[in-house]
């Protein structure tokens, strides 16, 4: 087993040790005629601090993302429609690359566990009930080529090489070394692409064909970039730094700058994907530590600030932080995260508990009585200043569910709904 920090080397998770790292997930809009590509209406998905990057297609709706969560990375799914963020797994590992798993209503990703074990799972997208896909190889980075073979980077010997696995008869068979983290299934083919980093002064961009191990040339890429991804099955997209460039095949000569996306707070661009109708545009990168907040300050320093404005992010970590309290039962850490008049209610508006000095001997009691209490989050849902948990609560020895919708102002809960 490799150890932890050659393992988290390969994932680039190095940020851990590093504060100034900071990526965060762009959605953009894609214009296409012939004779360029533009690329529109930025949106930063992610908004958080810390690690947000590996950005993949669910389908037109639905974007999957690796996120920090309380530590740890966890498997993000961002709702376009709602503009809405859920979480879709609960282990204690941190999970990286998740990508749809062909035909089937399940999400793999690569798990690394606390204890240094590192294997790729598919998660139920249901229940979130993981399962062991591929055993005894250390996958890195992969790709599916169909429902029952994945084409991947594994690590041996502090090296990436590349492994086409055969889920059905469990076979794993070795056709390159030395390859870099891009893997993309290339449109209207049977090919996989992937970056080759043989030739330590120029990497390519090569093709494999899983089912018989041949391998081509495509192309050649930027100095020192290994992440691509196809717009078509005839053109390339990658970043270096800030800048998006393009590379169509065989009509190009070199690769083309598209846009200069340091307006939107990108200062590297990491990763990149592209949905089935071409007319979207995921992009992992490196932000600046400016907020908007500190932008519009500075652009208009007479403007007053007149009340707190809690980002989504900054929602969830109060709710986590008092979740936590919560279970360790420290009543002055959980009353610490609710406004004076706190309010709670049970569904649809029944009002239980009106103000903290309430609230205070409502949950003593309920801390002293209950040893054992604790309570699951099974599923949730961030919407602007709300939080919607889907809850499994342990008490006095017995199980129930419940679902506790949490609303949050100028950084104190102000209101709390429960459903049981």
């Amino acid at each position: 087993m490799k150890s932890i920090t050659t393992i988290l080397a390969f994932f680039g998770t190095i940020f851990t040790i590093n504060a100034q790292s900071n990526t965060d997930i762009f959605l953009f809009d894609l214009d296409i005629d012939a004779s360029k590509i533009e690329i529109k209406k930025g949106k930063n998905l992610s908004n958080n601090e810390g690690y947000d990057n590996q950005p993949s297609f669910l389908n037109d709706r639905y974007i999957l993302f690796a996120s920090t969560r309380n530590g740890q990375t966890d498997i993000a799914k961002y709702d376009t429609r709602y503009d809405s963020r859920t979480w879709l797994n609960s282990t204690e590992g941190g999970e990286y690359t998740p990508l749809k798993r062909p035909t089937k209503n399940e999400i793999s990703a690569v798990r690394l566990d606390k204890d240094g074990k590192q294997r790729l799972y598919s998660y139920s997208g249901s229940n979130g009930e993981s399962t062991e896909l591929i055993k005894d190889i250390v996958v890195a980075y992969y790709t599916w080529y169909d429902e029952n073979t994945i084409v991947s980077a594994v690590i041996e010997n502090d090296n990436l090489n590349l492994y086409v696995s055969n889920l059905l008869d469990g076979t794993n068979t070795k056709y390159a070394a030395n390859v870099g983290r891009s893997f993309h299934r290339i449109p209207n083919s049977n090919l996989v692409s992937f970056i080759s980093k043989e030739n330590e002064d120029q990497w390519q961009i090569k093709s494999l064909n899983p089912k018989n191990g041949t391998i081509r040339v495509i192309a050649n890429t930027m100095e020192g970039v290994e992440d691509i991804c196809w717009l078509d099955g005839k053109t390339l997209l990658s970043g270096k730094e800030s800048t998006l460039y393009k590379l169509r095949l065989h009509r190009d000569n070199n690769w083309k700058e598209v846009a200069d996306l340091a307006s939107n707070n990108i200062t590297k661009i990491t990763r990149l994907a592209v949905n089935s109708e071409s007319n979207k545009l995921l992009i992992a990168g490196d932000v600046s530590p400016k907020t908007d907040t500190e932008e519009t300050t500075k652009d208009n320093p007479d403007t007053e600030k007149t009340e707190t404005i809690t980002s989504p992010s900054e929602v969830e970590t109060i709710v986590q932080r008092n979740l936590d309290a919560y279970n360790a039962r420290d009543i002055d850490a959980f009353l610490k995260d609710y406004s004076e008049d706190i309010k709670l209610y049970a569904y649809p508006n029944t009002l239980q508990t009106d103000g903290k000095e309430a609230l205070r001997k409502s949950y003593e009691i309920w801390f002293e009585h209950n040893p054992d209490l604790k309570a699951i989050v099974k599923k949730r849902i961030v919407i602007a200043n709300k939080v919607i948990d889907e809850e499994q609560v342990t008490a006095n020895g017995k199980l129930f569910n419940a679902v506790a919708i949490y609303e949050v102002e100028n950084g104190k809960i102000v209101k709390v709904t429960f459903i049981q």
